[in-house]
């Protein structure tokens, strides 16, 4: 697929996600094994506290962009009307800078596969925002066979 038939492709044509789920606002980047995403915090967010959003979910933020990655990975092998059944997911490893992240901020979110065994993955994350890096995450995935 050449950039201008990736240019057409949709968030919801990468992950499970639909509605108010879906955080990630933009791809940045997409390649065969990292991502680039940008999210701004909103009101409609989950976990959300006096003036913005609680920094667990950064880890939503590092799936989604993982998804992102990881689907388009989907569609290159299996086509584009192939089924988008979601991930088990797990957290080895977050770390966070920050506690509450405000309203209105755009948080820049890179997911990359590190480690890529038959139907489980290993993605490392890192999440900044203003260019300082908020949150680092390790992901585990698995997905059963389709």
């Amino acid at each position: 697929m050449n950039d201008k038939e990736k240019a057409k492709i949709n968030i919801e044509d990468l992950i499970p996600h639909q509605g108010k789920m879906i955080l990630v606002d933009r791809i940045v980047t997409l390649e065969k094994d990292y991502a680039v995403t940008s999210s701004t915090v909103g009101k409609s967010w989950p976990l959300l506290t006096d003036g913005g959003a609680r920094s667990l979910i950064l880890v939503e933020l590092a799936a989604q962009c993982a998804g992102v990655c990881n689907g388009w990975g989907r569609i290159q092998t299996h086509g584009m009307d192939s089924d988008r059944m979601g991930w088990l997911v797990g957290v080895k490893r977050a770390g966070f800078k920050i506690d509450i992240i405000p309203f209105n901020s755009k948080i820049i979110t890179r997911a990359e596969n590190t480690k890529n065994y038959d139907g489980l993955r290993e993605i490392e994350s890192l999440l900044k925002l203003n260019n300082e890096i908020i949150g680092e995450v390790t992901l585990q995935l698995f997905q059963a066979d389709r």
